[in-house]
């Protein structure tokens, strides 16, 4: 029997507050990455990991969020809790790796095709290792042609957020890309679960895992999560949410060949050294002077 599923069971609410919750994610993870991009500071691993961490989690939230609208008429959903998490720590990780990709090998047009391939390829995953721990008296099935769209959408989508990253300085560019990455994964996410079909053994009332409801509140550890990352990104270093590069702390300052800030120019002074020989020098004139015209 084919059962009937409802993707939209709250209207609009869960599609709004997971695509936000998707650009909030990709907005930290860009910007840290961005930043990590253009330093060559001791934390650059650091900061790579916090934007894969971030984006992928991001991603991980938006999902589970989406997932409290959809519903099987005849039969209750349950989640399996291993399968669930177990999806979040694979994500995370995939994306990490085409993240350190981009930051180490460069940002060449190959190397972000192949980071943007790896991490578009971590969101997919993501989805449908979550979708794996459904659990319902019935099987889950997917439409073939629609499951490879939604896996390009999004490869093509976050291999775009990257090129604007690593091309375009500034929060406004920062801004794009994190919208880029929210409608790609929201989008891949919608057009995923339009490839579902769901094939019932019959109408019961235990479906074998944890009902949805349950899991909401472990799930909200993903936005604290994100709170936490962004207080901590802005504590140690404002610049990633502005965007503008690094200055010397004196306006003036003049940069050395080593990238090191210089001295200002109106306050450079003569060497003491210097200024003492030319006093002697001036000191010396006239009085050479006048000895010609008495030898004369």
């Amino acid at each position: 029997m084919q059962g009937t599923i409802d993707g939209f069971s709250y209207g609009l609410v869960t599609p709004v507050a997971a695509f936000l919750m998707a650009c909030l994610g990709a907005a930290l993870g860009l910007r840290c990455t961005a930043r990590s991009l253009r330093t060559r500071r001791s934390w650059k691993p650091g900061g790579l990991a916090l934007g894969s961490a971030a984006i992928g989690s991001g991603v991980w939230t938006m999902h589970f969020i989406a997932m409290m609208g959809f519903s099987v008429s005849e039969v209750p959903v349950g989640y399996d809790r291993f399968t669930t998490f177990a999806s979040l720590v694979v994500g995370i990780v995939m994306v990490g790796v085409g993240i350190f990709i981009v930051g180490y090998r460069g940002t060449t047009p190959m190397t972000l095709v192949t980071g943007g391939t790896i991490t578009g390829l971590g969101i997919a995953t993501m989805h449908y290792l979550g979708m794996a721990g459904i659990r319902l008296h019935g099987r889950v099935g997917y439409d073939t042609v629609t499951v490879a769209l939604s896996v390009i959408i999004a490869v093509l989508a976050a291999t775009a957020a990257l090129w604007v990253v690593v091309s375009h300085r500034g929060f406004l560019a920062g801004l794009a890309a994190s919208a880029v990455m929210g409608v790609a994964s929201t989008g891949m996410h919608y057009t995923a679960m339009a490839a579902v079909r769901v094939h019932l053994d019959g109408a019961v009332d235990d479906s074998g895992g944890a009902p949805a409801t349950e899991l909401l509140a472990p799930m909200l550890v993903g936005p604290a999560f994100f709170l936490l990352l962004a207080g901590v990104a802005v504590l140690v270093d404002p610049l990633l949410v502005t965007g503008r590069p690094e200055r010397s702390r004196s306006a003036g300052a003049v940069t050395g060949p080593c990238g090191r800030g210089g001295v200002p120019a109106q306050r450079i002074r003569p060497r003491p050294a210097l200024r003492e020989h030319a006093d002697r020098a001036a000191a010396r004139s006239p009085r050479r002077g006048s000895q010609d015209l008495h030898d004369w």
